[in-house]
């Protein structure tokens, strides 16, 4: 079965976001590091069992050749854009794609990906890239400490939420990973996210 790995709260500004962060809960999200070649990179904060990206634009980087993961060029505004998952000790990636695609979800081919860490650690992984905000795509750490074990913590997430017209829809693949994921009815696609920390709640 899967769990929920993270949650990727996108944004114009990687700074801005991190400031935000900290204002409204009083955590201040830890840099990660560039996603080379995607012309990404991002902050993290963790909700324990597992963790939120802030993800921007690296205006450090060129303009990759493909667009950015989670529509981030054409923004409207900051908030959530998709959610990851990984396997239990007892399932591989491999089973999690295999689960989805019995349950007519394809979350796509399996990348090897990498960013260096800001003390100067490589940290490795695999994952399917993201293809809809309201089904998870798959990740897995492989000997690489969780973010959400080595990331700053102090901050709860309370509830969150997948809004979709059609709920049903996506109701198939979440209970095929063995995800409890409240499900909405909603006019529009979407996530939703309360978090907590000693400075105050945030929506995402």
């Amino acid at each position: 079965m899967a769990v929920i790995d993270h949650l990727v709260y996108a944004i114009a500004d990687l700074n801005e976001g991190i400031d935000w962060f900290e204002q409204q809960t009083g955590i201040r999200p830890a840099m990660g590091g560039a996603h080379i070649g995607l012309g990404t990179h991002n902050a993290l904060v963790s909700f324990g069992e597992c963790y939120l990206e802030i993800i921007a634009p690296d205006p450090g980087q060129p303009d990759p050749e493909m667009p950015r993961p989670f529509g981030i060029d054409n923004l409207d505004g900051p908030g959530l854009v998709g959610f990851a998952v990984r396997p239990t000790d007892d399932e591989t990636i491999e089973d999690l794609v295999d689960r989805c695609l019995d349950a007519g979800y394809d979350p796509g081919p399996i990348n090897d990906m990498s960013r260096q860490a800001p003390n100067g650690n490589l940290l490795t992984w695999a994952l399917t890239f993201p293809s809809s905000p309201t089904l998870p795509f798959i990740i897995d750490w492989g000997v690489t400490p969780l973010p959400s074990a080595t990331q700053p913590g102090g901050v709860e997430l309370e509830n969150f939420t997948v809004n979709h017209p059609l709920p049903f829809n996506i109701m198939g693949p979440l209970a095929a990973l063995g995800l409890d994921i409240n499900v909405v009815a909603a006019e529009r696609v979407g996530l939703t996210a309360t978090v907590t920390g000693p400075g105050g709640s945030v929506e995402l």
